[in-house]
């Protein structure tokens, strides 16, 4: 009998011991799953968080861009500005070199051609002398006509003509702004030769009627010519 007892205690005390470890292994997941619960919360949150500052920070990045190219397209627009501006100053400059040019006042250098005119010969049966000489009008055809046809400058026996240059014919020489230049007389002139000679060379034009009055035209086509500054007193 006190065996039957000693073996009843022994088994309900094993199966206490067992209920506690289950007791305790189901507190133990619990606690676990509770804790992961607080984990996973937290770990959202701090989730939650970091998607919303990138967010913002891709909000930010977006207004930069906007701002970079609103800049860019600033920048371009100041750049043509400037690059009119420059177009037109250089422009200007040019036309002033060319005036400086027309009136004398820089030296140049350049193609152009040399027109050569020589009093024709003397004919004995001619009683009139000035029938073959080289006058002034002779002179003012050349260079009027060298003039149209776009010379930037152009000089008589090396002597620079300038916009307000006088020429007049004064027995066998010709004076031209007080200077005096005996035959023959050469006229040079710097610029497009081609259509220089051209104009000169053309039928009824300059040369014949020259060439007409007896008067010897020779044209060169140069590749340099050189003509200094006008001299001012």
């Amino acid at each position: 009998m006190k065996n039957r007892r000693k073996g009843s205690h022994v088994i309900f005390s094993f199966v206490f011991l067992v209920l506690g470890f289950i007791v305790a292994f189901a507190f133990q997941v619990a606690q676990a799953d509770k804790d992961k619960n607080k984990l996973s919360d937290s770990q959202f949150d701090r989730d939650l968080s970091l998607r919303n500052e990138l967010i913002d920070q891709e909000e930010k990045n977006n207004q930069l861009f906007k701002e970079l190219e609103q800049a860019q397209k600033e920048l371009s627009d100041y750049e043509k500005e400037l690059s009119t501006k420059a177009d037109s100053y250089y422009n200007l400059a040019e036309d002033a070199n060319n005036y400086r040019m027309y009136l004398g006042k820089m030296p140049v250098q350049g193609k152009g051609v040399q027109v050569t005119l020589e009093d024709g010969n003397y004919n004995p049966n001619d009683d009139n002398v000035n029938n073959y000489l080289v006058h002034e009008h002779h002179i003012f055809q050349v260079v009027n006509e060298l003039y149209v046809s776009g010379a930037t400058a152009i000089s008589i026996n090396g002597q620079r003509l300038s916009h307000d240059s006088y020429i007049l014919c004064n027995g066998p020489v010709i004076e031209i702004d007080g200077n005096q230049y005996p035959a023959p007389f050469v006229v040079t002139a710097i610029g497009d030769s081609e259509v220089m000679e051209g104009a000169l060379n053309i039928k009824g034009g300059v040369k014949d009627t020259l060439v007409n009055e007896n008067i010897k035209f020779t044209l060169e086509k140069k590749d340099t010519i050189k003509m200094d500054a006008l001299r001012t007193n």
